[in-house]
């Protein structure tokens, strides 16, 4: 036995006992089902799933997440089975079939070094819109972030190398949002991705599914969101002080616009620094080294700015506007500079 078959389970039904019995006739792995805080009613599944099939169960008294049971699985299986090669983690909601799930199983001999995905498509007409949208959109962040597209970011099947399994228990996250971030921190790590096409299956417009798309999405997408909002405060700053200062001090010419962009952005970068240490990245790390890097990209932000305002404002159109148009496309540059160098959360192996 090289891998173990992890599958988080929250009130689950008639169709976990189906995969288990499937994958028990073509897969010789261990299966461990963490039972997720699940009510009474579904107790006669565990037993059965326990006692027919030889599944290990691991409970949590209390719904703790989905990142949370995979985790507790994760270590489970570090502990009772040291010498694996790896680790598979799957839905229980049968999205994922028996011969898909062994497709991944088969796949971590031959990519020790890599993290698996087993990727669906989600160009059929039969796909429901929440689902198909929903990694459209995941996957364009994922790729402005990582600069790997990966066509289904959502995907719980996975496989785990066991070198990256405790890795993967010290990101941070315990819903939905833990899936997204093991992959956003993979990336990090330079650590190569394997994708592997998988069948695409949906119940009753995959309305089994515990995930919330409002509360969750954000859960996923917090730390692009919370960067966004210190960038418009920031912004916002910026805007009002460079408009003050063309109109009523320094005017339009080159070296007007030069000064005004200088101070307006001095102050929106101490305000932009404060909020992205603290609250966008969440970062505590050396405050000064932090501080010396974000000047040098400060500094290179505010050049770009002014040269982009510069070279444009020969076109009929508002100083102002010019100058979102300019930092608007400055952004994502800002972003991936601050998440990859200047505010990089040093995550300790466990």
């Amino acid at each position: 036995m090289d891998t173990a078959i992890i599958i988080p389970a929250l009130n689950p039904d008639q169709r976990l006992i189906d995969l288990v019995q499937r994958l028990r006739k073509i897969s010789g792995s261990a299966v461990v089902i963490v039972d997720d805080g699940s009510n009474d009613k579904c107790r006669n599944f565990f037993e059965q799933l326990a006692t027919t099939y030889n599944c290990e169960i691991v409970c949590h008294k209390v719904n703790m997440g989905k990142g949370a049971a995979l985790k507790t699985g994760i270590r489970y299986v570090l502990n009772k089975y040291p010498e694996l090669l790896g680790i598979v983690t799957a839905d229980a909601d049968g999205q994922h079939l028996p011969q898909d799930i062994v497709k991944i199983v088969d796949a971590i001999p031959g990519n020790c070094h890599s993290f698996i995905l087993g990727v669906r498509d989600f160009s059929a007409d039969d796909v429901p819109f929440k689902s198909r949208w929903g990694n459209r959109i995941t996957s364009i962040a994922f790729y402005l972030y990582a600069h790997i597209y990966c066509e289904d970011t959502q995907t719980g099947l996975r496989g785990i190398p066991s070198q990256l399994a405790h890795f993967c228990l010290s990101v941070p996250g315990d819903r939905f949002e833990y899936e997204m971030n093991v992959l956003t921190a993979i990336a990090k790590k330079k650590v190569p991705f394997k994708m592997i096409p998988i069948s695409t299956v949906y119940f009753a417009n995959n309305s089994s599914t515990h995930f919330h798309p409002v509360w969750d999405s954000l859960r996923i997408y917090l730390n692009i969101i919370k960067f966004s909002l210190s960038s418009l405060i920031g912004a916002a700053t910026d805007l009002t002080l460079f408009t003050l200062l063309t109109c009523s001090i320094f005017g339009r010419t080159s070296a007007g616009i030069f000064a005004a962009t200088i101070v307006a952005r001095c102050i929106a970068g101490i305000v932009n620094f404060a909020l992205n240490k603290k609250w966008s990245f969440g970062c505590h790390g050396n405050g000064f080294k932090q501080a010396v890097k974000y000047f040098m990209l400060f500094v290179t932000l505010i050049f770009l700015s002014w040269a982009g305002v510069t070279l444009l404002s020969y076109l009929p159109i508002n100083l102002t506007l010019l100058k979102i148009l300019t930092d608007s496309g400055l952004f994502l540059f800002s972003y991936y500079i601050q998440n990859k160098y200047i505010f990089k959360k040093q995550t300790q192996v466990i």
